[in-house]
């Protein structure tokens, strides 16, 4: 498993009960036994893919953990529907639950990133019986709406969520795609000053005006050279389905009002969220509400780090989080041991 490498993984590609084909790594420690061997499922984020753990696959198998990382539905291997319907928070949950079912898998870890660790908070409302703990990675829980909230509502609000609006329109796949490269080099950017052009990208209209007019670098961030053409071979001609996530919030209110769904993790799951102190998608009146709603919750927040956790502090979230399991787990065990 060589992070450099990405067919140095072990890869899989199943067809799910859900009807929907996956891929996935699927990497089982040396002393792998399916009775006590435990699992942890990682869910990447956006425009991100199965590639973004790579640097913590090899470390958490090495500790005795089956490490299973998909490619989200419309990434990568996997199956790419072209309506934005398929991609609610409700299905690709069920998703996550029929490949733990594909691979006999009762209980997980589920550990999330970005758009993966939405995904993976809903996965705990929808599924709760299948988690072990749940580690939730740049974004805090945003808890089940119960009147709807339009996008151009909560941009009105979080005016630096502007960009969703310009994610949203089907034109902005080709545009996208059009300059693939110019927009890998602006998504995993190192911090720049608040005076750069780049900064004004957050903006409606500040991503299409930044791609089209901003010179090309050649600076490609926190992604070396080989790292940074896998994803770009990766997403060429291949936005819709990524960006379908983004058409989704009318979708997603919808299915929040069936009955079942939990308001909130429930009091008795181990629960971590881990964020970079310069990311701006995690503030303060954001954490104070994950307080709130999973008291039990631990947070790490993480001086001069943004965004993209797995990759800019990679040893912190690569030992973090098992540090935080042990603890976690065992106490889980011996709960469940008195009862």
């Amino acid at each position: 498993m060589d992070p450099a490498n990405p067919a140095s993984f072990n890869h899989r590609t199943e067809l799910l009960s859900t009807g929907r084909r996956y891929h996935f790594v699927d990497q089982l420690p040396a002393n792998y036994n399916p009775k006590t061997t435990k699992t942890i499922v990682c869910v990447h984020g956006f425009p991100d893919l199965w590639y973004g753990w790579r640097y913590q696959i090899k470390p958490w198998v090495d500790l005795g953990y089956r490490v299973v990382v998909p490619d989200k539905l419309g990434y990568g291997g996997t199956d790419k529907p072209e309506d934005a319907i398929h991609y609610t928070s409700k299905r690709i949950s069920d998703d996550i639950a029929a490949l733990m079912d594909l691979l006999q898998i009762e209980k997980a870890v589920i550990i999330g990133h970005d758009w993966g660790c939405f995904m993976v908070s809903r996965f705990a409302l929808w599924h709760p019986d299948k988690l072990l703990a749940l580690v939730l990675l740049s974004v805090p829980f945003v808890p089940p709406s119960k009147e709807y909230i339009s996008l151009e509502q909560m941009v009105e609000r979080f005016p630096n969520w502007g960009y969703q609006l310009y994610f949203r329109e089907k034109s902005t796949n080709a545009e996208i795609e059009r300059h693939l490269s110019k927009f890998f080099k602006l998504i995993y950017r190192r911090r720049k000053n608040k005076d750069s052009p780049l900064s004004k990208w957050t903006l409606p209209g500040g991503l299409k005006e930044v791609l089209e007019s901003s010179p090309v670098h050649n600076d490609t961030g926190f992604l070396t050279q080989q790292e940074f053409d896998y994803y770009v071979s990766q997403f060429d001609k291949n936005m819709n389905g990524p960006l379908n996530y983004y058409r989704t919030t009318q979708h997603r209110f919808q299915e929040e009002q069936e009955d079942g769904v939990l308001p909130a993790p429930g009091a008795d799951l181990p629960v971590l969220l881990i964020v970079g102190k310069d990311d701006p998608t995690a503030n303060k009146g954001a954490l104070e509400v994950t307080k709130k709603l999973i008291p039990q919750v631990e947070i790490e927040l993480i001086d001069g780090v943004g965004h993209w956790v797995m990759v800019e502090c990679k040893e912190h979230i690569t030992e973090s989080i098992p540090r935080f399991l042990q603890n976690a787990l065992a106490t889980t065990s011996n709960v469940h041991t008195k009862l």
